[in-house]
């Protein structure tokens, strides 16, 4: 009986611009994304009939729902076959990372290996969530419109660390909560020589959503402040609507040694480190 495991890395919004609201209540983004290292694990494994179970186990499995209403379950259901669904949960639920959306989408790869069917076309995979076309295959991309206008992008690996304070902030109330809704959009994204110069660039870019997240939730202005103060950091953002924000350095073993300073002094507090980029070959379907 063979089974399938599958990474599901978290999704880093490094820019984000809310450019607009469309009539059905939908934000338009133009957002710049990479993935991280980090992130949680799926093992898919053949279930009699047309059944489909779900465990969840991980040091962050406490807060996630095993029921219907999660949403590697509704992937997998996309494929009308049986599936044991294993979810080891290491990323904090709700925090602004794509947690849930990459489980998602690891459960349609590995659904697909599972069954030998193709992935689901892009209105149903859309419909799971905004999110989820583009953690489906993770790479850096240019999203636009509500995540569903995907362009590849070259990116240099950014050394990064990533914290969450361990509080949840409601995307809905941080979009309410935005004082424009029709922002500049990115600047065309250029081709970069290093990772000095992208993150030259980035710092001139915004995530529109982080004054609104940090109204509701100060702490978060706290961890941007921490991660700011680290040596080595050259920029420190939220990442989608929060809490998780990161910090970019200039090498791995900086981010390396700034993760261990943070958690030491903030044991209470999620944090990781690794390099953001091109995660597509770590996130492939492994047969077992």
């Amino acid at each position: 009986m063979r089974r399938i495991d599958v990474f599901a890395p978290a999704k880093v919004n490094l820019a984000l611009h809310v450019t607009g609201q469309r009539a059905d209540g939908y934000h338009l983004l133009d957002s710049l994304v990479a993935f991280s290292p980090v992130g949680d694990g799926l093992t898919l494994a053949p279930a009699e009939g047309l059944g489909l179970g779900l465990k969840v186990s991980g040091p962050e499995g406490a807060a996630v729902p095993a029921g219907p209403e999660n949403l590697v379950l509704k992937a997998a259901a996309l494929f009308g076959a049986g599936a044991a669904v294993t979810l080891e949960k290491c990323l904090p639920a709700a925090s602004g990372i794509g947690g849930g959306s990459s489980d998602a989408a690891a459960a349609l790869r590995g659904m697909a290996a599972l069954t030998g069917q193709p992935l689901p076309e892009a209105g149903a995979v859309l419909k799971l969530g905004a999110d989820v076309p583009m953690c489906l295959d993770p790479r850096p991309a240019r999203t636009r419109g509500i995540g569903e206008d995907l362009t590849p992008v070259a990116l240099p690996a950014l050394p990064a660390v990533l914290v969450n304070p361990r509080v949840e902030v409601p995307t809905p109330s941080v979009f309410k909560a935005l004082s424009r809704k029709d922002n500049p959009p990115l600047p065309e994204i250029p081709t970069f020589g290093d990772a000095d110069a992208c993150i030259a660039w980035l710092s001139a870019q915004r995530n529109d959503l982080q004054a609104p997240a940090v109204a509701q939730a100060p702490v978060i202005a706290e961890v941007l402040a921490v991660l700011a103060a680290l040596p080595g950091c050259k920029l420190a953002r939220m990442s989608g609507s929060g809490a998780t924000c990161f910090g970019l350095f200039g090498t791995e073993a900086e981010a390396a040694a700034a993760q261990a300073t943070l958690a030491a002094r903030h044991p209470g507090w999620w944090s990781a480190h690794g390099s953001l980029g091109d995660q597509a070959q770590k996130a492939a379907p492994q047969i077992r």
